[in-house]
């Protein structure tokens, strides 16, 4: 049996290079041979056991790669979008910590002109996210004022970009002055420095100023979320992809309806492959020109060794990082 190398999670929770077998080209799918292997806060959790593969999906970890096709399945190849030798990266369900993954080609995306091999792994998870949450789920548009909690993870470095691209205001949230220096470069409107400043008295000055949050990508949650909600834009949408600062919080129920606010869930992982083969398609039409023009990067924090994937993890799950962190596979 034909067998590759892949980062599996031990009994102990440690990251062992494994072997396991080589992945089986499906006539829809092609074969990537693996460079770069982004990081994101979904593979802790899924090393912690919390937040499973889909199922079909390899168990190890990784959303997001960038490499050379390999291999094209029948219908692959009929669609003539994809040949054999294209640099891609691609949008995964799991399996990216490894040499090669098979991936439907409705996920993979031609790399931007000018975009590196370590630029374009960062990209696919982050940009759809970003792209979804703020145009599907936000339509946000042109004027608008987003509320960006986060400012030096991994997506805010994208989303902060993106929305500034689209005449969008900003305001984001870090824990440190440092960190308010490290993500200058994303060129918020607004940078809260939550050590010293309360987000909610921000909130609150901006209402009264006529200058309310229309829209808010929200991964803190906890006690604070439910604080900042009264504060928002009339009609104005708080989504929330994931609760770093706690499940629990105590909602003024009252103030939603009579606000009309709209309070939504969302994560990219769980949609069906055709809407993110939608969501991909947008991408490739709308952000990779912006891309080309340098309006929208990605921030590579740091590139490490496959080898090194424990402190890749360690930089994520102690919030070190500023922007993202990529593996490289060879």
């Amino acid at each position: 049996m034909k067998t590759m190398k892949a980062m599996l999670v031990g009994e102990k929770q440690e990251l062992l290079w494994s072997d396991v077998p080589y992945p089986v080209c499906k006539d829809d799918e092609v074969i990537i041979k693996i460079h770069y292997a982004a990081v994101n806060r979904a593979d802790l959790m899924q090393r912690e056991g919390t937040y499973p593969p889909p199922p079909g999906c390899p168990e190890w970890m990784g959303l997001e790669v960038s490499g050379e096709i390999v291999e094209l399945g029948a219908e692959a190849k009929a669609s003539g979008k994809v040949k054999l030798g294209d640099m891609v990266c691609a949008l995964l369900g799991g399996g990216g910590y490894a040499e090669y993954v098979a991936v439907p080609y409705g996920m993979t995306m031609p790399i931007p002109e000018g975009c590196s091999l370590e630029e374009a792994a960062a990209m696919p998870e982050a940009f759809a996210t970003a792209y979804l949450n703020l145009f599907h789920e936000g339509k946000i548009q042109s004027g608008n004022t987003l509320l960006m909690h986060a400012g030096a993870s991994g997506l805010a470095s994208v989303v902060i970009p993106m929305a500034k691209a689209f005449g969008v205001r900003v305001i984001t949230t870090v824990l440190s002055e440092e960190k308010a220096k490290e993500i200058a470069h994303l060129k918020a409107d607004i940078v809260v420095d939550s050590s010293k400043t309360d987000i909610v008295d921000v909130l609150k000055a901006e209402l009264e100023a006529g200058r309310p949050v229309d829209v808010a990508i929200d991964c803190l949650g906890g006690a604070n979320m439910a604080k900042c909600l009264p504060y928002v834009q009339r009609w104005g949408r708080w989504i929330m992809i994931a609760t770093l600062a706690g499940d629990l919080t105590e909602l003024d129920m009252r103030n939603l309806y009579v606000r009309n606010i709209r309070l939504i869930g969302s994560t990219l992982r769980a949609r069906t492959p055709e809407f993110k083969a939608e969501i991909l398609s947008s991408l490739v039409k709308d952000i990779w020109p912006k891309v080309t023009s340098g309006e929208v990067r990605a921030t590579i924090y740091k590139v490490l060794p496959m080898a090194e994937a424990e402190k890749a993890h360690d930089l994520l799950q102690s919030g070190t990082s500023a922007g993202k962190v990529v593996l490289k596979v060879i």
